[in-house]
């Protein structure tokens, strides 16, 4: 099924909120064990190194990249690349194994699934910026 380029930060917005919420949720349904200055302080401190080193970074990249599409319809699925499902997939792949493995205590999945979950989150409505954005300049012109 073919959708509009700029839809393709729709999909993109729902995928990645949807993952950060679950991620997200894990993470702050274990920390109520583990509060501390020093905990939150690691986990603001994950939040912005994937922020600003990974998810901020691919936002960009793959709304240029939408955007720079020739065409005005393309497949539902070009909302990331082949490197991008990849990237999902092995960490998608490796937090299941981590904690269906028990490889991580708990209070590690609470510090840093809580960083990474609102990071993926707030890739997700970067991601809907960036529609609501294209949708502001297609009426525009």
């Amino acid at each position: 099924m073919k959708v509009k380029k700029n839809t393709l930060l729709l999909i993109a917005c729902f995928v990645w909120a949807a993952a950060g919420c679950n991620i997200a949720r894990i993470g702050i349904s274990t920390y109520p064990g583990y509060v501390s200055i020093f905990n939150i302080f690691l986990s603001t401190a994950t939040f912005t190194v994937f922020q600003k080193f990974i998810f901020g970074r691919l936002v960009e990249k793959h709304t240029k990249r939408i955007m720079g599409y020739q065409e005005e319809y393309k497949y539902f699925w070009n909302f990331f690349d082949l490197k991008a499902f990849v990237l999902m997939a092995i960490m998608m792949s490796g937090g299941i194994y981590l904690r269906a493995a028990h490889l991580a205590p708990e209070r590690f999945i609470a510090v840093f699934y809580s960083g990474l979950g609102i990071s993926l989150l707030l890739a997700g409505i970067l991601f809907g910026r960036n529609f609501l954005r294209a949708i502001r300049v297609k009426t525009t012109e």
